[in-house]
């Protein structure tokens, strides 16, 4: 019997043994799904105002404010999409216009919220106050704010204080490819579209978790045995890929200023405290 158990425990030994090995395996099947999706969210992540500018001439028979529509969005929500900010805005003031608000019926908060469901805003949507004697009543539904969780039915709806006409009806269609970029890829990165994207990110963080633990488990694991020190492999003798590598680093460098900054850091440590501290090299190599 004691053989018996001692068998089966052996057993169990080598079964958790290959699966601590097989776990860690998973390094790299996750790794290799991680960076596509990671690309993705990085770059939906650097998506701004420089590519967010929509052609005024939508509303070229209106009068334009001096304001633009970035003067509107404040704190974390925004009253306007960000395909918007750099474009004027309308002026109210003038017999422009398209009938919104009927003649003879007041223009406030109620009328508005009901011009907005006649529209077709369903669900959530936002109406903002006019600024000022030139400014507009603004309705607006914006997946990047939350309104939902749908970006191809942003909406955005200028209507003239005085007369309750309407200004300018800019949809998802009427943006330009950045902005119908940005209008999607936003919301994706930040989580906003639905429960599955929701879900999609978390698995994406936690995978990223896991790729970062398990590479410096592996790390470890495979120093020299009993190594006090870091015990970095050596310098290659042959680098076929360096112009590569170095290109990539350039751009990166570029596109993440951060990035560049952690770099520069590395190389100022490794030329500057390393090469010439005996030390320090010991304990790194």
């Amino acid at each position: 019997m004691a053989t018996d158990n001692s068998y089966s425990l052996a057993q169990l030994r080598l079964l958790a043994k290959n699966f601590y090995f097989a776990a860690w395996r998973w390094h790299f099947y996750a790794a290799l799904h991680v960076v596509p999706f990671l690309l993705v969210l990085v770059t939906t992540g650097l998506m701004m105002q420089a590519w967010s500018t929509f052609p005024a001439a939508k509303w070229d028979n209106v009068p334009l404010s001096v304001s633009i529509h970035a003067d509107m969005n404040h704190g974390a929500t925004n009253d306007v999409p960000w395909a918007l900010e750099q474009t004027p805005m309308p002026a109210s003031g003038s017999e422009a216009g398209i009938t919104g608000i009927p003649e003879g019926t007041a223009v406030n908060i109620h009328s508005l919220v009901i011009l907005g469901r006649m529209l077709g805003m369903d669900g959530r949507f936002r109406v903002a106050y006019p600024g000022g004697e030139g400014g507009v009543w603004t309705i607006n539904r914006d997946s990047m704010s939350s309104d939902s969780d749908d970006p191809f039915v942003d909406r955005t709806i200028h209507v003239d204080q005085y007369t309750g006409k309407i200004l300018a009806d800019v949809k998802y269609d009427d943006y330009s490819w950045a902005g119908k970029a940005m209008a999607v890829g936003i919301p994706f990165h930040m989580g906003l579209m639905g429960t599955w994207n929701f879900i999609l990110n978390v698995v994406f963080c936690l995978s990223v978790i896991f790729v970062s633990i398990s590479g410096v488990v592996m790390w470890v694991r495979r120093r020299p045995s009993g190594a006090g020190r870091l015990a970095a492999p050596p310098l290659p003798a042959d680098l076929p890929f360096w112009k590569g590598a170095v290109l990539i680093g350039l751009f990166t460098a570029m596109a993440f200023p951060l990035v560049g900054l952690t770099l520069l850091v590395v190389l100022a440590f490794d030329l500057l405290i390393l090469s010439n501290i005996p030390a320090m090299k010991r304990a790194f190599s």
